[in-house]
């Protein structure tokens, strides 16, 4: 394994990385799903269901029900602290207007010196790409079919990256690591470094419910039942890590692996978000995921009727509670729900001791009944 880097989960890098990755893993950039519309259709898109090939606005986690929905992009930057945004698909370019105005509101919103990144295929609206640099964008990153690799001068990208080299942003690369294609990946970099591109990415290939049964046409399996990254992937990009770390090199390569992604840049994403949104019903984890004490009427109760418990029956004050119309229950603290725990079953009351996450989407994880 290469040497000159040192970073967590086994994601390394060598010589330098990209402002917007180190953002990434303290979770301080919140992801802009501009569309789920894509003109490449790769093997490998790991979107979901809702998302991939649907013209479809999500701010993290949280859908835009339409895009001048711009203040949800305020609330959830603030939710998470964040330092900037990563702006994705699909393909920004298949939505150029819709990207640029988005690039514009956010340094608006939040000032030159949030940064903000780009993914492409860059094969779709490419003269858009010069007004998204005037509207301050920081690095936009190519994502160059698997068939270039071997020999980008073939590529469409050659000559929209040339169109950008006089411009001040950074330009950068990023691809999966597919296993076996070690060879083309060291010509993909060696082609970026004669180019003079700042950064070159290389993610490990995950498995999702739409690439799965492609992926595995191809012969690609996990590498084990905790993780849904393909084996061989990470030993790919050791690979081409090892291959220039002893040449001379300008260019930034950095090897992002699976367990990088969940352990370490969700983690502190929801934790950033989990210290803004939590209230004193709540207990972070270390995970950043909430716990909460819940009480769920039965078909015969209203949220109004279990209130007048807590207040007369059980002396509770207004401030010990938390009443959620939209999810139709009221928030307690979970020791305070031990407590009472008996005598608000009693009362034929659903009581449960919950874990989710403290995101837009209250994506609930474990739920106990008390």
């Amino acid at each position: 394994m290469p040497k000159r880097y040192h970073w967590l989960h086994k994601s390394q890098y060598l010589n330098k990385i990209s402002p917007a990755c180190r953002m990434c893993g303290q979770g301080a950039k919140m992801v802009v799903l501009i569309t789920g519309k894509c003109p490449t259709h790769c093997f490998y898109c790991p979107l979901s269901t809702y998302k991939q090939n649907r013209d479809v606005i999500y701010a993290d986690e949280w859908m835009l029900a339409h895009e001048d929905e711009l203040e949800i992009l305020i609330l959830e930057a603030e939710a998470i602290n964040a330092q900037g945004a990563g702006i994705t698909g699909g393909d920004p370019l298949m939505e150029p207007k819709r990207t640029i105005n988005y690039i514009r509101f956010l340094k608006e919103s939040f000032g030159k010196q949030f940064h903000i990144h780009l993914y492409t295929s860059g094969l779709i609206h490419t003269d858009a790409i010069q007004d998204m640099v005037s509207a301050d964008l920081d690095e936009i990153r190519f994502h160059p079919e698997p068939r270039y690799w071997s020999d980008m001068g073939k590529s469409p990208l050659q000559e929209v990256i040339a169109q950008l080299s006089h411009y001040s942003i950074d330009i950068a690369i990023e691809i999966p690591a597919i296993p076996g294609r070690t060879k083309d990946i060291i010509n993909l970099v060696s082609w970026a470094e004669s180019q003079q591109l700042h950064y070159i990415n290389l993610n490990e290939l995950e498995f999702s419910e739409l690439n799965e049964t492609a992926l595995y046409k191809r012969g690609f399996t996990m590498k084990d039942d905790l993780s849904a990254a393909a084996q061989e992937s990470q030993e790919t990009a050791f690979e081409v890590l090892s291959f220039f770390e002893t040449q001379p090199l300008s260019i930034g390569i950095h090897y992002c692996s699976s367990s990088f992604k969940d352990g370490v840049q969700l983690t502190n994403r929801l934790k950033r978000r989990a210290r803004t949104i939590a209230t004193n019903q709540d207990i972070i984890t270390k995970e950043g995921t909430l716990i909460k004490g819940i009480l769920e009427p039965n078909k015969n109760q209203t949220l109004e009727s279990i209130e007048l418990i807590l207040r007369q029956k059980l002396k509770f004050s207004i401030c010990d509670y938390i009443i959620n119309k939209k999810r139709n229950r009221i928030e307690l603290h979970p020791t305070i729900l031990r407590e009472y725990a008996s005598l608000l079953t009693s009362y034929k009351i659903h009581c449960f001791i919950i874990e989710e996450y403290p995101t837009a989407d209250h994506l609930e994880v474990e739920r106990m009944p008390v």
